[in-house]
């Protein structure tokens, strides 16, 4: 029977290491429940995108992003490489206001949809894009309805659902102070 090498600790994950000499301190590599994540400079993102896919990280998972008040917008990608069964979270900012970023289209071409969501929800502008137009909501929509400033209207037009408040059914014991619906600013529908 052959002797086995003794245990250490494990080789370090060869995607890592390959952004490390790539991008230097211009990437910053983290983990977070077993998922690497990738943090790198608007200007990096396709290059990023394109060095994932070329190192097996083919499958393109999701994108979109996330608003970060008061400075801008996360954009997060997830990739995933089939042969290591490796996951990859790729991320950037663009700031709230000029939030515009390089299309991945040209490099994941599941990436179309993703990106005229985001355009649609967050105003995230994918420069280069095929056909960045409105994918869900309806014509004439205005405003970005998953930035954390878009003020829920539809809570104040309609009555939240649920039983009346105590004391406005007319009998029973006197109303309490009105509170605004979860989502609505307090000074929302004010008069200046």
């Amino acid at each position: 029977m052959p002797d086995r090498p003794p245990a250490g600790p494990p080789a370090p994950e060869p995607f890592p290491e390959a952004i490390r000499e790539r991008y230097g301190t211009r990437a910053k590599i983290s983990e977070t429940f077993g998922e690497t994540t990738v943090d790198v400079r608007a200007g990096d993102w396709i290059d990023l995108l394109d060095f994932a896919r070329r190192k097996g990280y083919a499958f393109f998972d999701w994108l979109t992003a996330v608003d970060e008040p008061p400075d801008g917008f996360a954009v997060v990608a997830h990739v995933y490489d089939p042969a290591a069964r490796a996951r990859l979270l790729l991320r950037t900012r663009v700031p709230r206001a000029d939030p515009r970023l390089p299309s991945a289209v040209g490099v994941f071409k599941g990436a179309d949809w993703h990106e005229r969501e985001t355009f649609e929800m967050f105003g995230v502008a994918f420069e280069g894009h095929p056909h960045l137009v409105p994918l869900l909501l309806p014509e004439g929509f205005e405003g970005f309805p998953l930035r954390k400033d878009f003020v829920l209207a539809a809570r104040v037009a309609k009555a939240w659902p649920g039983a009346k408040e105590p004391g406005e059914s007319g009998h029973g014991s006197p109303s309490r102070r009105k509170t605004l619906p979860p989502g609505v600013p307090a000074d929302w529908g004010r008069d200046a």
